[in-house]
């Protein structure tokens, strides 16, 4: 008898410790992507910062600061939907500082807004230091005749627009710019699917031991008969 089951025996340990490993590798990954959401969140709780230009994506995305700026009226409109503001146009606004140009995601124009005037004056923009890529092979390239884009990429827009390469998310400007609902970085919009992807692997691997010991009771009863 023990002839007959070895294989199906062999495959269920098998195809089980290659599942249960792969769950536990996504537990592992569900630590690391915890302590990477700690991290930003102590950044964006903590008190904001002067901008400055002597910043890089490794050590200061996430930064929250505050600048003083005018925006001159040049600005990419972004495609988006699913945000806490609705359906609209992401306004990625050139401001003029004290240290150059550089981008401002200012937040969510509304899709019949798209033509309204921009506000052109000195602000205080509070907000957050980003370096978002959001395009992919699927990422169509922007209609520059309408001026819609549908991802964020910060050196293709700081391009665009004859910025330098940083972007700031805003919070809040002060004036506000009627037109637009600022759209504030948080933890919420970061993926981490985890812990699903974990308890998936791992129920796929009680599957697979169940499927195991109905192939060896059939195999079994098989040879009785």
């Amino acid at each position: 008898m023990l002839r007959k089951i070895l294989f199906p025996l062999i495959l269920g340990i098998a195809g089980c410790g290659i599942l249960i490993s792969l769950g536990l590798w996504q537990v592992d990954r569900l630590a690391w992507k915890q302590d990477i959401l700690a991290s930003i969140n102590a950044r964006l709780a903590a008190d904001p910062v002067p901008l400055s230009l002597d910043v890089t994506e490794d050590d200061d995305e996430y930064t929250r600061v505050t600048l003083t700026g005018i925006p001159t009226g040049d600005e990419l409109h972004v495609l988006v939907s699913g945000t806490a503001a609705g359906t609209g146009y992401r306004v990625i606004s050139k401001v003029q500082t004290g240290l150059g140009a550089i981008l401002v995601d200012q937040g969510l124009l509304p899709l019949e807004a798209k033509d309204a005037r921009p506000l052109v004056t000195p602000m205080q923009i509070t907000g957050t230091l980003l370096w978002p890529d959001d395009q992919n092979s699927n990422t169509p390239e922007p209609d520059l005749a309408e001026n819609i884009w549908f991802a964020r990429n910060t050196a293709t827009m700081a391009a665009a627009l004859r910025t330098q390469p940083v972007m700031v998310v805003a919070t809040v400007t002060d004036p506000a710019d009627p037109r637009i609902t600022p759209l504030p970085v948080n933890t919420a919009d970061i993926k981490n699917d985890h812990f699903e992807y974990a308890v998936t692997w791992f129920l796929l691997a009680l599957v697979w031991a169940i499927m195991t010991l109905f192939l060896i009771r059939r195999t079994t009863k098989a040879k009785d008969a």
